[in-house]
């Protein structure tokens, strides 16, 4: 992917202050291109917070603000305002900025899940943005090269009709009681903030997605078991879910914080009536192909096999050399920034979108019904 040599979209970003992990991510990811400069923010609830993470990013005084409402209000004013921007809040403060920002006018890059409620997600859904201004959600799996292959295998026919998905995210950083301090724990295991899904809002939503984004196949039903194996936890560290897709194609998901020995294992293994592919978040340039009866393939990045165009989207670096998370998070932002730019047509089907994280919001809430329900089968929606 070759460098922008344009004028950088001005961002904005709200939350991601001192301490916190994603908001890093998102300005490296912004940076990587060349595509976006940072010029403003609300980077905590906490004003002194705010100020202080402002100034450590070197923004400028009149840009760093203490209320995201008044950010959309006096930068959409100005002239030289944001274009964009990020939210990277807990989940409980998705909903109220991306609609602020979306009805200033300013396009919305915003972490997931989408919301912390279903209601939320519905009435996000229905804010008419001013002046056409575009959303993208980072579930950023999707911007891996190897993702976007898989994708165009299933749809190409390479596998035939698809039998069985098996998708998986394993950490253990939530084995035992977080620290008081830990900060990152503390609202992923408050409902409050996170909503009605623990280890399924913040790590089971990607798996879905992932297996939803590559396999085309739309969700006809969810049989859930949640669970939350450290005394006193509000919120489910582990999620075992069966799934029932349109068409006939099963599917297994499991997402757990307990599993001792593993770090982020996210993995996907799709079969199809002539083949299967099989990939790893923790080796993302090596993807197995297998058609029935013969060897397997070992399927590369930017490799000798023919590959399909929206494959090679987001390669930036010749075979051989790695590109992993922080690289597929980069492919998301350069990618809308062409859309918002009015050049990235193609790009429009392969990011994230906000009617994904209203499915991903029906996702969560299906199988936490389901667990309260003795794992019924529950619709999605």
């Amino acid at each position: 992917m070759a460098k922008n040599t344009r004028r950088p979209i001005r961002l904005g970003m709200v939350g991601g202050g001192t301490g916190a992990f994603i908001g890093a991510v998102h300005r490296i990811a912004s940076r990587l291109d060349g595509d976006y400069q940072l010029v403003a923010g609300a980077l905590s609830s906490r004003p002194e917070v705010a100020k202080q993470s402002g100034a450590e990013l070197g923004l400028a005084e009149d840009r760093i603000y203490t209320d995201f409402e008044d950010m959309a209000r006096v930068e959409a004013g100005r002239e030289d305002g944001i274009e964009a921007v990020a939210i990277v809040t807990p989940n409980h403060m998705h909903f109220a900025p991306a609609k602020a920002f979306l009805e200033a006018g300013i396009h919305v890059i915003c972490d997931k899940p989408l919301t912390a409620s279903l209601e939320d997600a519905y009435a996000l859904q229905k804010v008419q943005p001013k002046n056409g201004a575009k959303f993208l959600l980072t579930h950023n799996y999707t911007g891996f090269p190897l993702i976007r292959q898989a994708r165009e295998l299933v749809r190409s026919g390479a596998l035939g009709k698809i039998r069985v998905v098996q998708v998986e995210y394993p950490q253990d950083w939530l084995a035992v009681p977080a620290a008081e301090d830990n900060k990152q724990a503390a609202w992923r295991t408050d409902p409050a903030k996170s909503g009605a899904g623990g280890a399924i809002g913040d790590i089971g939503t990607h798996a879905y997605n992932l297996a939803r984004y590559v396999t085309g196949l739309k969700t006809a039903a969810v049989a859930a078991d949640l669970d939350a194996f450290v005394p006193g936890r509000p919120l489910d560290d582990n999620v075992n879910i069966m799934l029932r897709f349109q068409g006939g194609a099963k599917g297994m998901l499991w997402a757990s914080q307990v599993a001792v020995g593993c770090e982020n294992g996210l993995q996907l293994r799709v079969y199809g009536e002539k083949a299967g592919i099989e990939w790893r978040q923790d080796n993302p340039n090596y993807m197995w192909f297998s058609e029935f009866g013969k060897p397997r393939q070992l399927l590369t990045r930017g490799g000798a096999i023919d590959t399909p165009p929206a494959a090679a989207m987001g390669v930036r670096i010749p075979a051989g050399h790695p590109e992993g998370y922080l690289e597929a998070f980069a492919t998301l932002y350069s990618q809308f920034a062409a859309i918002i730019r009015g050049e990235g047509a193609e790009f429009e089907g392969l990011l994230p979108t906000l009617d994904d994280g209203v499915e991903g919001m029906e996702f969560i809430m299906a199988a936490v019904k389901s667990s309260q329900d003795d794992s019924r089968w529950t619709k999605l929606g």
